[in-house]
């Protein structure tokens, strides 16, 4: 992998949000860029930026949902710089609105740009790829991992990235081609796309937090571009959700129909008309931010730890200790932790929550009423609720079996949990199912 400033980077979808971010930060670095977009104009504008800094790039007005564009964007890279070293497949468009209100043209339409756009630019890539060498970079989503209502295309779409762009590192892998395959996936990140997105929605949708700029998967971009990561969410959010679905995927539904469906609309007119979104036509727009009006937040720690070893093991490390000190002074309870080593093992849950600032009070309220649920349960025995900071609180709980885990986890306290936490929490709750190996008898 060359070094980021004696680089030949192709970005699709850059005249806008996360390839826009990644086209200016890689010419800052040295790189030269080629341009790819349905934007003429606003392609030639930010070309003129980057040569009024130094830096050189190349524009190519093409539309990825067209094969022959795909192809002229690489002809173009020979021709004009002899070649490319990365090749990111950012192009992409979003859809809202429940999926037996939208329009299946405009479904096969949305996937002839991100799943056929990113097929045939990645086919195209990797012909060079395998002879010269390098990286090629997929933008999939945090959708690519837990689809979510209201954009339920949109994440067909991204769940199709992942499957294809794991099946093709495989097959490289296999050929012992010199290509680093990386699927980046995002979470909730401000951009035009909540703009530009086909919208079935009464109102223009915006996002549910947490949200991170488009400089923070443009960061995870050039890091993928000269050092191989198989794959990296963006934003420890992200990351959260795809967990939180692994490990009890019915409350993280709950969870989506209780945050997302009624947190999308913004109430405010679309900017765009429906036939005018950028399904339709081009931006035209350069811009980097959307329509988000909360707190953005430019670094994910998260992210950064997950692409530095040292860091994740620092992380996890820190994680390890915090927990056993929990776990260390909370009291026992006998009944609860009973079970000999040829016996069932005991289950448990413990669940992480920051609470927004100024709603402290709120949360420990929260707790006690999730308390109140709890005491119904036979099999939740024991729980405890804890504060581990002014703002940081925590519930442990043990279970007999896991059926009784899994009862609890869609029960009436789950339930109060996942209604409030959008509301009360900085960040969703998250949730680690554990094995009680031994307890101490009184």
């Amino acid at each position: 992998m060359k070094p980021l400033s004696d680089q030949v980077i192709v970005i699709t979808g850059a005249s806008s949000g996360i390839g826009l971010a990644t086209a200016r930060m890689a010419a800052e670095r040295g790189a030269k860029v080629v341009l790819a977009a349905r934007s003429e104009g606003a392609l030639h504008q930010l070309a003129e930026e980057i040569r009024g800094k130094g830096g050189r790039a190349h524009v190519v007005v093409a539309d990825v949902a067209r094969p022959e564009d795909l192809t002229r964007i690489a002809d173009e890279a020979r021709a004009t710089f002899g070649g490319f070293d990365t090749w990111v497949n950012n192009a992409g468009i979003g859809m809202y609105g429940r999926l037996d209100e939208v329009s299946v043209d405009d479904m096969r339409r949305l996937f002839d740009t991100n799943v056929w756009g990113l097929v045939h630019g990645s086919l195209e890539a990797i012909r060079h790829l395998k002879q010269h060498g390098g990286a090629l970079i997929n933008v999939g989503s945090e959708v690519s991992e837990r689809a979510v209502p209201l954009q339920g295309a949109y994440s067909a779409s991204k769940h199709a990235v992942k499957g294809f762009t794991d099946a093709l590192r495989m097959e490289l892998e296999d050929e012992d081609a010199p290509v680093s395959v990386t699927l980046i996936k995002p979470g909730q990140i401000d951009t035009p796309f909540t703009v530009n997105a086909k919208n079935y929605l009464d109102s223009e949708p915006h996002h549910v937090p947490p949200v991170y700029a488009a400089g923070a998967v443009a960061e995870t971009i050039l890091t993928a571009a000269v050092k191989p990561v198989r794959d990296v969410f963006v934003g420890g959010g992200a990351k959260a959700v795809a967990e939180m679905a692994h490990l009890a995927p019915g409350l993280t539904d709950k969870a989506m129909n209780a945050s997302v469906i009624p947190g999308t609309p913004s109430g405010k007119p679309s900017r765009r008309e429906r036939d005018r979104s950028g399904l339709d036509v081009p931006t035209e727009a350069l811009e980097e931010r959307g329509n988000y009006e909360g707190r953005v937040m430019e670094t994910s720690l998260y992210t950064k730890a997950a692409l530095n070893p040292l860091l994740t093991g620092a992380f996890v490390a820190g994680a390890g200790l915090l927990l056993g000190a929990i776990v260390k002074g909370l009291p026992h309870r006998p009944a609860a932790m009973r079970g000999d080593a040829g016996r069932t093992t005991p289950k448990a849950l413990h669940i992480h929550l920051e609470a927004k600032p100024g709603r402290e009070a709120e949360v420990e309220d929260l707790l006690r009423d999730i308390l109140a649920c709890v005491v119904r349960e036979p099999a939740t025995s024991p729980w405890y609720g804890v504060r581990l900071s002014h703002s940081t609180f925590g519930i442990f709980e043990a279970f007999p079996d896991e059926a009784g885990r899994e009862a609890h986890l869609t029960g009436e306290g789950a339930a109060i949990l996942m209604k409030r936490s959008n509301a009360l929490l900085a960040e969703p709750a998250r949730i680690d199912k554990l094995d009680v190996l031994m307890s101490k008898q009184d």
